[in-house]
This record gives C-alpha cells, structure tokens and sequence, in this order.
C-alpha cells in the first residue's frame, strides 16, 4: 500500500516514524499536524542537507559556493532530529540514508519525494549510467528494488567481499583463495580459525572479521547466499527457524563463537578492521572494494593485501549484494527543491563523484565514471580484475520496511551473545529472534497503514 496520505494518515506514519528516534517519543508528536506541501519553489540560492561530517566536509561547501553558485548550510545528522523538523513542516532539503535499509524505510512512509520526474529531465544523471546498485534507493510500494527512485547512493562496494593479507596466510601455511572463484563460508571460517593467533589467552592476530554493515542486513544476505529468503512476501515478519536463515544464523553464530575475529562477545579496540588490518592484525577482513582507500595509501600493506569474491554456501547462491549504498534523498516536503536537485546533481554527477571515484574508496555509481577507479600499480590491476568480475553477481537484497536497521540489530545484540558464550542453542536464538523481531515488525506495519 503506497497512497498519497491524508493528514490523519500521515500523522500515524509519524507516529511511525518517531519509534525510530531513541528520545522522541509518539506523544510528543500527536498535537502536530503537517504543514500543506507547497510544491517545487524555483530559485532557491541556500539548501539545507542533513548529512555526517564525513559525508560532505567544509571544503565542498565552498566548493559547491564556487561550482554551481549554491550555498549549502549543514545540520549533523540524527534520526530525533530529522523527525522534529519533518512533523514541524521544515525538513532539510537533502539527507543522507542508507539505501540498503533506510530507502524502503522512509519510502512506506510516504516522506520521500520521487526522483524520477528530475532523473528524466537531467543531463548529468542519465538513468541509463546508473549502476544497478542504485536501485536499493527503489520502492514500489511492496518490494525494494523495483519502482520510483528516491534517492541515489554515492559510492559503493558489494560487502560480502573480502581482503586478506598474503604475508599472513604465507605465515600460517593457508592456501590463498582463488581470484575470481568463490570459497566456501564453511572453509572461510575454517581458514580463519587457521590463521587466528593468540598469546597469553589474548588475540594477537584476527584470522577474519565478517560483520557485513549491519548484523540483520548480513542475516538477510547470508540466508540468501544459503538459497532462501530471512523475511516473508510482504516483509512483516522474519524465520529463523528456515533451513536457509538456520544455516546462516549457525553459521555466523560459530563465527561468534570460535572467537576468530571481533564481534559483540570480542569488540575489536578500534572498532573498525581499517587499523587492524593495516596494522597486520588481521588476516581476512569483510570489508568491500572501498577498504582500498585506506590499502592504497599505505605502500607497505598494498601489495600484501588481495581483495576476493564474497563466499558462497557448500549447495546455495552465489550472490554478491551491496549492504549499505549511502546517498542522499529529497524530503517531500523540502523548500527548495530545485536547488537541491542541482546540488543531488553536482554531488552525485561532476566534480566531488569524480573525485571519490578516483579515490579507490568505493566503486562510482555512475557506470561512467568506472575508468576513474585507480589502476596504476599492479596490486591495483589485481584488485580491479576481481571487482569487476564480481559486479555481474550483484543483486539487491530488498528488507523489510518495517522496522530501522537499528532497531533490529538491537534486538540481535541483546539475545546474540548467549549463542555466541555458548549458554543458549542457535535454535532457541532462532526461536527467541522470531519473536521479538517480529513484535517490532508488527507494530511497524501497524502504523504504516
């Protein structure tokens, strides 16, 4: 269901949306009502983009000033926040999202304006350019993937792919893993207890970390990768008990379990794998293409570190989806819509996309600006020679619109580590996951409407 809402509806999607903020509480939002769009305003000089500081820094704001003549003023991103300004009638004119998860999210919710009218008429952001990793930022309604555009990703990389280092796995006698042909996960994990090393009951050396971006977003893709699906046709409710979603939770409950690399029960101190696995602390990290960012500067780990396909089930799916895609998307109800556009243009089409895609930091999501992708140095060659092989098994993985990704990696986090200490089974996880997901799946789909 995707009507255009009436206001007592779209006081009930607010309602919705308000259990996403931690301190914003549905009370607080009932004596709102929202302000009457005014449709697209033309000429508006100043746009307001609610974004991370690593999203756009200080120097392309001026740079946005200097190339297209915009001004655009910051507000840090935060989802309270967000939802305050949107129910006030006065939301930013751009924000940033995660289309993986936040894209169907806010799309149910009726607060996205759609794109697609502006992708039509644009000459710098042609449909036919887009990578295929941009239709995580589709909705139709029912399913992610399909439908209006609502927003665009930035950069990307497929995040079941994996880095490792050759000076480590030389060291611990493991054969390293084919260039374009997948491992198993079975014989991932095995490989990583292999070359996990300890000293004095500490962990001196990761054999591999294999987090995805979020935990209910890696559950959703492994269950795939294992030949079935974690949520239901409508996405209202999750199984765990499947033998796909079984086998994935297993499996990432061993990963837990055997301690071979950072998780809830075994932070890693950095809380990121840049550091560790530049610092030859980790063998194997399940980070994609745009850990060659931070590869790439370091001359002494570049030509160690090798990028390889994401693992497959022994009898499952090869698939290499994308877990996050970050981008920016229009509120339906932003001012300036014109000059937020030509600022979606500028970011995602000239100068600061073309700047990102020659940073190695992610693959371009413009299909053109791939040649940019850096190619000097012969680890670079290798590096590219695999991502591109692995960019024909992309799919999207389409989540739930129920719930934030937040909400339930919360929930994972709070029954997980008895699995992973060994107190609980994975089918009472399983068990105990259904119930409290699918509480807050239900709810969800209640105030959507």
């Amino acid at each position: 269901m995707h009507p255009r809402a009436g206001a007592s509806l779209s006081r009930r999607r607010f309602l919705a949306l308000s259990a996403a903020g931690a301190a914003t509480g549905a009370a607080s939002l009932s004596g709102c009502a929202m302000q009457v769009s005014t449709g697209v305003s033309g000429g508006g000089e100043t746009v307001t983009l609610m974004v991370k500081p690593d999203d756009l820094s200080p120097e392309l704001v001026r740079q946005a000033q200097k190339d297209i003549g915009v001004k655009i003023t910051t507000v840090r991103y935060d989802i309270t926040k967000l939802i305050g300004m949107m129910t006030n009638g006065a939301p930013p004119d751009l924000v940033r999202g995660v289309g993986a998860t936040d894209a169907p999210y806010f799309a149910a919710r009726d607060v996205m304006e759609d794109l697609d009218p502006y992708f039509a008429r644009s000459s710098i952001l042609r449909t036919d350019d887009l990578d295929p990793v941009n239709d995580l930022w589709r909705y139709d309604g029912r399913t992610q993937g399909k439908g209006p555009r609502y927003g665009m990703a930035k950069d990307f990389s497929q995040d079941s792919m994996f880095w490792y280092n050759t000076a480590l796995f030389d060291k611990a006698g493991v054969d390293y893993p084919p260039e374009t042909e997948p491992v198993t996960y079975e014989e991932w994990l095995e490989n990583a207890k292999r070359l996990t090393r300890r000293k004095s009951g500490q962990t001196t050396v990761f054999g591999g970390s294999y987090n995805g971006v979020s935990t209910p977003n890696l559950l959703a893709s492994l269950t795939v990768a294992a030949g079935g699906r974690l949520f239901n046709d409508d996405f209202s409710r999750v199984d765990f008990t499947t033998p796909e979603a079984r086998k994935a939770l297993a499996w990432y409950i061993e990963y837990g379990r055997s301690r071979v690399g950072p998780s809830i029960v075994q932070p890693d101190p950095n809380t990121w794998d840049g550091p560790t696995f530049q610092a030859n602390r980790m063998a194997m990290s399940n980070s994609g293409y745009w850990l060659g960012g931070l590869i790439n500067t370091d001359k002494k780990l570049a030509p160690l570190a090798r990028l390889a396909p994401a693992p497959v089930f022994e009898g499952g799916r090869r698939v290499s989806p994308c877990q996050a895609g970050t981008g920016l998307w229009m509120p339906k109800k932003a001012r300036n819509k014109d000059a937020a556009w030509r600022v979606f243009e500028w970011f995602f089409g000239e100068g600061p996309a073309k700047a990102r895609a020659s940073s190695g930091w992610g693959i371009p999501t413009l299909k053109s600006l791939r040649p940019l992708m850096p190619a000097q140095g012969d680890y670079q060659k290798r590096v590219l020679k695999v991502q591109n092989a692995e960019l024909e098994h992309f799919s999207v993985i389409a989540y739930t619109p129920y719930a934030t990704a937040d909400s339930l990696y919360a929930l994972f986090n709070q029954e997980a580590p008895a699995a992973m200490n060994g107190r609980m089974s994975v089918d009472a996880l399983a068990g105990r996951l259904n119930s409290l997901m699918n509480e807050q799946l239900k709810r969800g789909k209640e105030q959507v409407g």
